[in-house]
């Protein structure tokens, strides 16, 4: 499973996945410039707009990413989302190996509400998560406004 199932990787997602830990990302890259052996790069406690600023352009990356969000004044939602980052500059060889790849990684990172696949930064505005986020929840207890 080119490295995606590394005990490490497995950790980090149960620790994102966990209402006890603080990290609420995990980003997974490629080992090095060469093969296809996916390691944990990093984790994190900043939410979306940190894990968006270690995304890079010249890679393919995989994150998992908790949000949580206000439903109305007395609860809040939790809720996982799988972003597949094609960085721009990414070799075309590459990219085309993410098709077989990102279903591996699907296996181990099995419980997202969405999936993100970008190369745009923009993608993950943390406003537009929550809105896509809420729509794939069913329930809105936002009356509508996002």
């Amino acid at each position: 499973m080119s490295g995606i199932d590394a005990p490490e990787i497995v950790d980090a997602y149960n620790a994102v996945r966990s209402e006890k830990d603080e990290t609420n990302w995990l980003l997974i890259s490629d080992a090095g410039p060469k093969g296809n052996q996916l390691v944990l790069s990093q984790t994190g406690t900043g939410g979306l707009s940190e894990l968006a600023e270690l995304l890079d352009d010249t890679q393919v990356q995989y994150a998992y990413v908790r949000v949580e969000y206000a439903n109305d004044a007395e609860s809040t939602r939790v809720k996982f989302a799988l972003v597949i980052w094609i960085g721009e500059q990414t070799r075309v060889m590459r990219k085309a190996r993410v098709s077989i790849e990102s279903g591996d990684v699907k296996q181990i990172l099995s419980h997202s509400s969405i999936q993100v696949e970008t190369g745009d930064k923009d993608d993950l505005n943390e406003e537009d998560i929550v809105v896509r986020l809420r729509k794939a929840g069913g329930a809105d207890y936002n009356g509508g406004r996002g």
